[in-house]
């Protein structure tokens, strides 16, 4: 290897150096396996109990839908509150879910409206995890040059589990069942509750504002609705989390009914769309700085778009698991551009407000576009769907074009002013 590849390696995980940021590393690589093979598990479970496609929508609704109704209310309550204390009590609470997910599916007595139930909870805790762990990278990462490599970082971390777990749990339930695969997810939270307690942060002053819980959300309303890239990125990423996420709730019914496979299908396809996520993070880990990421979000859009209208037309193992590698790419891709966008434009006594808003273009879009897939598959069938979620995808990306020169003017003086981009395109 040479000192040009060594340095070039180097830079890629710059991040790392941040050893509070190296513990969250370790400790949220191990729990995000775990959360994989949950995902994996409760689709399986769903679809082999219930050979419908509309409840595996109506499953997904329940756990996302409550992350966007609590949505604004999350963002303020996370700006006046101790953010690692706040995460170690969500990761808590998703240990506590998981493991009463598992106790009950082990002893055979779990039923549709306990799964349900449970998803919504796994929502509850997701609405205030989501923005406290994204405005936290900014407390473990110092430097803020950094910032932009600590998201991409994060985004291959959840990846690589992307792809490490639900190739366990597609294993780990032919042989023993979907309860082990919640057991193993509820006893992996440990590690990153140890590796948050582990940090050294640096006492931050909490802004105790003197304006009501209502007032502040309207300013982080206005604050996104007013500044115009934000709220176009949080627009295309709602787009892409109604019509391009939904597909993965489909996957039991073309590993099942479209391939012919089992469970050890359904973790192909799944470990599949992860490599193409992982490659995908680690392709922006290497990028040295912000120039280029809103082209890179056209293009990932499009190629979402065209792998999913491919995906849909696919009868073949072989090739579905080929565009399953460019739909996560192209999902990956999408959101963590955005992610990073976001963040290094968004202001800090902000930023816990517009992260929230960017969990709920998540998981506002995404139980809608859940419970949508699965009420037209179970009428048009799943590939007619998925179909129809590519070319609205694709449709995103000419909408996104249009949009493309008023917000690269807005984004370059700012980015200029903090020193993030030279005097060049982006």
């Amino acid at each position: 290897m040479n000192a040009s590849t060594s340095a070039s390696l180097s830079h890629a995980w710059r991040a790392l150096r941040h050893r509070n940021f190296q513990l969250y590393f370790f400790g949220q690589s191990i729990s995000l396996i775990g959360t994989w093979m949950t995902r994996l598990a409760t689709s399986w479970l769903v679809y082999r109990m219930t050979h419908s496609a509309l409840l595996l929508g109506v499953v997904s609704f329940a756990g996302q839908i409550i992350s966007f109704l609590l949505g604004p209310f999350a963002g303020v309550w996370v700006e006046r509150l101790n953010r690692r204390k706040l995460l170690l009590w969500t990761q808590a609470a998703a240990a506590v879910q998981s493991l009463a997910l598992a106790a009950l599916t082990l002893t055979h007595v779990i039923n549709l409206w306990e799964i349900i139930a449970l998803t919504a909870m796994q929502g509850l805790i997701n609405a205030f995890d989501m923005p406290a762990r994204q405005s936290f990278l900014v407390q473990m990462v110092e430097d803020r040059n950094d910032l932009s490599n600590a998201i991409a970082i994060n985004s291959s971390m959840a990846n690589g589990a992307r792809l490490i777990g639900p190739a366990i749990a597609g294993l780990l339930i032919g042989v023993a069942g979907e309860g082990w695969c919640f057991l193993v997810d509820g006893i992996s939270y440990f590690a990153v509750i140890a590796s948050l307690l582990l940090m050294r942060i640096k006492a931050t002053e909490i802004r105790r504002s003197a304006a009501s819980m209502l007032a502040q959300m309207r300013e982080g309303w206005d604050y996104v609705r007013n500044f115009l890239p934000i709220r176009t990125i949080l627009l295309l990423f709602a787009l892409l989390s109604l019509m391009g996420w939904p597909y993965a709730v489909l996957l039991p019914v073309f590993a099942a009914q479209v391939l012919h496979g089992g469970a050890h299908t359904l973790g192909w396809l799944t470990g599949a769309s992860g490599i193409g996520a992982l490659v995908s993070g680690l392709s922006l880990t290497l990028r040295k700085s912000v120039v280029g990421l809103t082209r890179m979000l056209q293009i990932a859009t499009t190629i979402l778009g065209t792998a999913l209208i491919l995906f849909g037309f696919s009868h073949t193992l072989w090739l579905s698991l080929v565009l399953m590698l460019f739909v996560g790419f192209g999902l990956m891709q999408g959101a963590a551009i955005s992610n990073t966008i976001i963040q290094s434009l968004v202001t800090e006594d902000k930023r816990a407000r517009v992260m929230s808003y960017y969990t709920m273009a998540f998981f506002g879009a995404a139980p809608f576009g859940s419970l949508l897939a699965g009420a037209l598959a179970q009428f048009i069938g799943a590939p007619h769907t998925v179909i129809i979620t590519g070319l609205s995808c694709l449709l995103g990306a000419l909408w996104f074009t249009f949009r493309l020169p008023k917000v690269r003017a807005i984004i370059r003086p700012i980015y200029q002013e903090m020193g993030l981009l030279p005097a060049t395109a982006l």
